[in-house]
């Protein structure tokens, strides 16, 4: 036990402290789950779907300032660089998936097809966030000024700020009224409401997973407009996501809850617009360290 913790420094506490946030997102997650047979928001406590974003932003936060303290004053940077892998793909892979199907999968309403599409987007998340983990801890010592492909927080804020929107769309009553649009397996199998923008979180799972492991460049918002445009989007999303909470007190579902959210809804959806502006802005060129010398 005493040669562990000889390995570890304060950037490892904060990785591991960040791990931690994680694990408390999936558990909030699960007490959310009350009875998804029942119709829109009914079946899920919302104020644990809140408290699970917060979670997952506490440990973006983490995640901003533990490399800065890693290159300082790590101990081990191999040991650093594997709990920060596993501590990302729990907090901004496998969280956010599982909360994008609790909160739209609706066990026992949706129909199998539904169901499903939604899993399959989830594994598609996972998995591409571990190949994005893995290719970033390979390419650590490259020196470039750019991510190849959304970093693993940049999904899980693009998904959180996406979901948030689309689960309160039907208060904001924003866009075409789908309130009673259906999903069928086929023909003479039965038919079931899908709420608001729901049908929409699928591409964009699909979107954001194939965004983390594109050979795209895209900055790492250290300097200038991008990380002035990537401070308001964190404001946004944090914003949201207390008011949210505040809003929804001791109210345990959404059917509960009126007008209150919409503020967070669109707040939600400034971080998410925020979040498309930088997936679709001019790349930086190409970085070759031979013209640098």
């Amino acid at each position: 036990m005493r040669s562990t913790f000889r390995l570890t420094g304060i950037a490892d506490y904060i990785t591991l402290t960040n791990a931690m946030f994680g694990t408390a997102s999936i558990m909030f997650l699960i007490l959310a789950v009350e009875d998804m047979s029942k119709p829109f928001g009914d079946g899920l406590k919302s104020k644990y779907i809140w408290a699970s974003m917060l979670c997952i932003f506490l440990s973006a936060l983490g995640d901003i300032i533990d490399g800065p303290i890693a290159r300082r004053y790590s101990k081990q940077k191999l040991l650093g660089g594997s709990l920060d892998i596993m501590s990302d793909c729990l907090s901004f892979c496998v969280a956010p998936a599982l909360m994008m199907f609790i909160m739209f999968g609706r066990w026992g309403e949706a129909t199998p097809l539904w169901t499903i599409s939604l899993a399959l987007a989830g594994f598609w998340v996972i998995g591409t966030g571990m190949l994005r983990l893995a290719r970033f801890q390979h390419e650590e010592g490259s020196g470039l000024p750019y991510f190849h492909g959304l970093s693993s927080p940049g999904n899980a804020i693009l998904l959180m700020g996406a979901a948030g929107f689309i689960w309160l769309q039907p208060i904001l009553g924003f866009g075409p009224d789908l309130s009673n649009a259906t999903i069928c397996l086929g023909d003479g199998q039965p038919c079931h409401a899908t709420p608001g923008l729901d049908m929409f979180i699928l591409p964009i799972m699909f979107i954001s997973g194939a965004m983390m492991i594109s050979d795209r460049r895209l900055s790492k918002l250290k300097h200038g407009l991008d990380l002035k445009l990537s401070v308001l989007q964190m404001a946004c999303l944090l914003t949201a996501i207390i008011y949210a909470m505040i809003s929804t007190g001791a109210s345990d579902n959404q059917a509960q809850i009126g007008s209150e959210l919409a503020p967070p809804g669109w707040l939600f959806l400034a971080s998410c617009l925020f979040a498309v502006y930088y997936l679709t802005k001019p790349q930086p060129p190409v970085f070759n360290p031979d013209e640098e010398e």
